[in-house]
Order: C-alpha cells, then sequence, then structure tokens
C-alpha cells in the first residue's frame, strides 16, 4: 500500500499538495480511502494535461482530404463495394464455433436520465416482457450458445459509481441463466476533473478527489488493468464484439460481421465499425470519414454542417455513414494499444459544472457555470491507429433502437416501436398475418427474444402463429 510520505511527495512535485489539505481532520477511515484514492490516479501525467488541455484548447483541424469513408452495403449485391455475404457469415461461423469471440459491453451508465435510478443496463427495454437490457443482451449469449455450442464470454465495464450494484443485479438474477465464469465484470478508469482556470484538481469533499469516468476509450486501458485482456488471450479468444448497453436490438455477437472483419480483403483484422444512414444532415451521429489514407469518425460538432449537407447526384446525403458504437476489435490489436504507449488514444476536452469544495475552506461550492474540465478518451479513435479499417452498413430497424431520453427520439417509446417494427418485418418474411393500421404500422406490440432469433432467417426454425390479433402483446 502506498504511504502518506510517498504520496505527499508526488504531490508537491506537480503542485497539487492541497488535495492533502484536510487530511489531518479525517477520520482514519478517510485518511486511508483519500490515499488509496490519490494513489491509483496517474499523478505524474497531470502537469501534461493541464498544459494541454486546460491552459490550451485544442484545436480541431479539418484535414484537407477528408471524404466519405466507403462501407460496405447492407444489401450485398448494390453498391460500388460488392460482397459475398454468404461467404462472410460462414467465415464468422467458423470462428464463433472455434470459441474465438467474446462480447464486450460498454456499461458504465446510469438511468438517470431515464427518471431510473440504477445501472442503466437493469433499465426494463422489451417492448413487451419488460426485460432489463442485461437480461436481453444475456439472452444473446444463450442464443450463441444453443446455435453454435460453445458459451462465448461476456466481459462487462462497469464505473466505479454502478460496479456493486451490477454484480448485485445479476446475482438476484442468477446470472439470467448463463454459467457465472462466462461472464466477468470490472470497472473502467477514471480521471481527475480540473478546475477550467487554474489546473487544480478539483476536491469533491474534503476526503475525496472529483473524478469522472474516463470515457469509453479507457476501455483499453481497463481491459488490460483489470486481467480482462490477459483472460481472453489464454482462451484464445482473437476478435472481442463491442457494444453500448443502450441499444437492445443490438446484434451482440453478428457472425457476418465477425466474418467480414476477419476475411475481408481489405480489412486488417484490427477493428471494423458498423454504420447506419443518416436521417437528415442534422442528425447528431458521429460520421466514418476517410483522410490521410485512413479511416476514422468525425464528431457531427467537427464536420462543418456545408459539408454535413452536401448530397450526392441522386440526392442522397454525402456524408451519409453514421456512428452507431458498435465495433469488432482484435484482441492483438487491442493489447497493442494497452501496451505500447506510441498507440496511446488522445483525451478529448469537455467543460462542465462540477460540484466541489473549496481548497482552502472546505466550504461547499455548486458552480452556476462551467467551472471544470473532464477529460476522457472515444474508443472510435482506435481506428486511425488500424492499418486498415472496415465499415459495414446494417438497417436502423435491424440493429439500432437505443434508449438514451426520456421522451421523444431515442427514447423508451421509440425503442418499443423499433422492436415491434423489426418483429413484424421478420414474421412478415416467414407467413405471419400483421394488423395494420391506417398508415401502415403494424398495430399490435411485439418482442422476439434473441434468444429464439437474432435475424429473420433465424426465426424460420420456430414455431410461429399464423397470425397476430390486433392490439396484441405478443413476445416470442
Amino acid at each position: 500500500m502506498t504511504d502518506l510520505a510517498t504520496i505527499r511527495t508526488r504531490l508537491a512535485a506537480i503542485d497539487q499538495s492541497h488535495l492533502l489539505n484536510f487530511y489531518p481532520t479525517l477520520t482514519a477511515g478517510e485518511q486511508q480511502s483519500l490515499v488509496r484514492q490519490l494513489a491509483s490516479l496517474p499523478l505524474e501525467d497531470i502537469p501534461a494535461l493541464i498544459d494541454g488541455y486546460v491552459r490550451r484548447k485544442p484545436a480541431f483541424v479539418l484535414p484537407r482530404d477528408v471524404a466519405p469513408a466507403p462501407y460496405y452495403p447492407h444489401d450485398a449485391g448494390t453498391g460500388s463495394k460488392r460482397w459475398d455475404k454468404a461467404k462472410a457469415e460462414a467465415a464468422g461461423e467458423a470462428i464463433i464455433r472455434a470459441g474465438q469471440v467474446a462480447a464486450f459491453v460498454v456499461a458504465g451508465g446510469q438511468g438517470s436520465r431515464l427518471g431510473y435510478e440504477g445501472p442503466k443496463g437493469c433499465y426494463p427495454a422489451g417492448a413487451v416482457t419488460g426485460k432489463p437490457l442485461f437480461q436481453i443482451f444475456a439472452e444473446n449469449i444463450l442464443g450463441i450458445h444453443d446455435r453454435y455450442g460453445v458459451w462465448a464470454p461476456w466481459y462487462i465495464m462497469t464505473s466505479p459509481l454502478n460496479h456493486e450494484a451490477t454484480q448485485s443485479f445479476f446475482e438476484s438474477h442468477k446470472y439470467f441463466g448463463l454459467p457465472r465464469d462466462v461472464v466477468q465484470f470490472f470497472p473502467q478508469g477514471v480521471m481527475p476533473s480540473l478546475d477550467i482556470g487554474t489546473g487544480k484538481v478539483l476536491m469533491a469533499s474534503k476526503s475525496e478527489v472529483a473524478t469522472n469516468p474516463d470515457g469509453h476509450g479507457g476501455c483499453i486501458r481497463a481491459l488490460h488493468a483489470s486481467g480482462a485482456l490477459a483472460a481472453m488471450r489464454s482462451r484464445g479468444i482473437k476478435h472481442l464484439s463491442y457494444f453500448q448497453v443502450d441499444n437492445p436490438t443490438v446484434r451482440v455477437i453478428d457472425p457476418v460481421f465477425i466474418g467480414l472483419h476477419a476475411s475481408a480483403g481489405d480489412s486488417s483484422g484490427e477493428m471494423s465499425s458498423k454504420m447506419v444512414p443518416k436521417v437528415s444532415p442534422e442528425e447528431k451521429v458521429g460520421v466514418f470519414c476517410h483522410a490521410g489514407g485512413k479511416t476514422q469518425v468525425l464528431e457531427y460538432s467537427d464536420l462543418p454542417m456545408e459539408l454535413q449537407r452536401e448530397r450526392q447526384p441522386d440526392g442522397t446525403i454525402k456524408f451519409i455513414a453514421g456512428s452507431i458504437a458498435i465495433h469488432v476489435m482484435g484482441v492483438e490489436f487491442i493489447h497493442r494499444l494497452a501496451t505500447d504507449e506510441a498507440f496511446g488514444l488522445p483525451y478529448h476536452r469537455a467543460e462542465k459544472k462540477i460540484p466541489c469544495v473549496d481548497p482552502s475552506t472546505g466550504a461547499a461550492i455548486t458552480p452556476g457555470a462551467n467551472n471544470g474540465v473532464k477529460l476522457e478518451k472515444f474508443v472510435f479513435d482506435a481506428l486511425e491507429l488500424c492499418k486498415a479499417s472496415i465499415v459495414l452498413e446494417t438497417d436502423r430497424v435491424e440493429e439500432f433502437a437505443p434508449i438514451k431520453n426520456a421522451t421523444g427520439a431515442d427514447s423508451p417509446e421509440s425503442s418499443r416501436q423499433l422492436q415491434t417494427l423489426r418483429a413484424a418485418r421478420w414474421l412478415e418474411s416467414c407467413g405471419v398475418a400483421i394488423p395494420k393500421t391506417a398508415g401502415g404500422e403494424p398495430d399490435c406490440v411485439l418482442e422476439i427474444s434473441p434468444r429464439s432469433a437474432t435475424s429473420a432467417g433465424e426465426l424460420k426454425q420456430v414455431k410461429l402463429p399464423k397470425a397476430i390479433e390486433r392490439g396484441a402483446k405478443v413476445a416470442l
């Protein structure tokens, strides 16, 4: 255990000694907790971070050669990048059967924006059943076992805020039928929050440093530091299927995507991504672009709106490939990112209102304006470090029904509608009659468990009704 004298010396060396101002007034338990927290932070990195992100604001420079990223179309037989979907699926299925794929969900968020107190993965998301998000993902893993006879390990990155609650939720639900050794939890790292004027590390209380999660890009470090990466390598896992916790229709492990990632001639097998066509130039999603010979994601706020509004001769949006935070990453690529300093991901700066205490008096401060800088990493920045990266188009209805907002777009209501629409499509393709409204929408509520099927083709193996009654709520 790091001792107080060592911490005091390290803080003095970086001009952050104020973090121990209240140490003599704390209880023994609070003193130990503060020292442990300080020892866990990247203290020696702080001066460079202050210089690079507080005293200066990193300016985004749009690459001169920026262009829309090429992508594999959802309809494999169309477009300039035609491909053999059946071949990719067969390659992916062979990789899955060989036990070389694991699932990885970034689940550090809380459900506060939805009016739900608890980990976001515990939020009831099933259109009919109200199954929590974690259960829906677990049923994906169970379905993989049913179809391919292997247990795909599932790695769940929590945050310090919800780690224990997430584990307790799985315990109370008996891991949703999964063997316990299939699931591994680990918390993401945190970064100290910095005063926007001085660069001093803020204190949340007299006994606690103000910190913030280090972003979904922090998963690279967390996978390594937690031992999860070493466990994957020892189990022979070669590919990690990455997704975020708010999307109940994600195909947790997609054999077509896995196969294309691993076998396409223009893929290095290091990191691949899925996209959906943007519904409008103003849609606030990152955009897949190509610049400097590399695929990259530009945040919607960085890509000039005049470019986002450009159209192709056929009227479609030119920069159309919207990022939906679904990737496949090579395990060896992750290991290289985690262990080679030359491959580190950059930080992104966010100005925020951060409650804190006065470092001199300990008085609570509730800021009325942005008083702090939070630093985080984004996983999509790893794309630029790939030798070659590919993008696969998917259908929004098929695989993107996120629950981010309490109402409106990307809400529980819109997600239920998309779940129903997807299920109706699949059922109709299998000959099931679906009642419709005057506007042509399904006049029912439908939910298909991913253990039953994760595609229309898989649903053909399930015993189905001949028709769905108007106004019915049906879960299959």
